[in-house]
């Protein structure tokens, strides 16, 4: 029964220690700045020029 064992692993040494910190790093930073650039960039684009852009009213079928 012993055959089916999963060896023992070492001890979480200080490498795999920095990696897990460097990446909860670089996540925490790069919700950050989508956080920052959802504030900060104008999602909207200039409207095409064939068509009316989105404040001005589309034109109504006559009845």
């Amino acid at each position: 029964m012993g055959r089916h064992r999963r060896p023992a692993t070492p001890d979480r040494g200080p490498t795999r220690r920095a990696r897990r910190g460097l990446a909860a790093g670089l996540a925490g930073a790069s919700a950050l700045v989508a956080t920052a650039l959802t504030l900060t960039v104008s999602p909207s684009a200039p409207p095409a020029p064939d068509r009316p852009s989105a404040d001005v009213p589309a034109p109504q079928a006559a009845p």
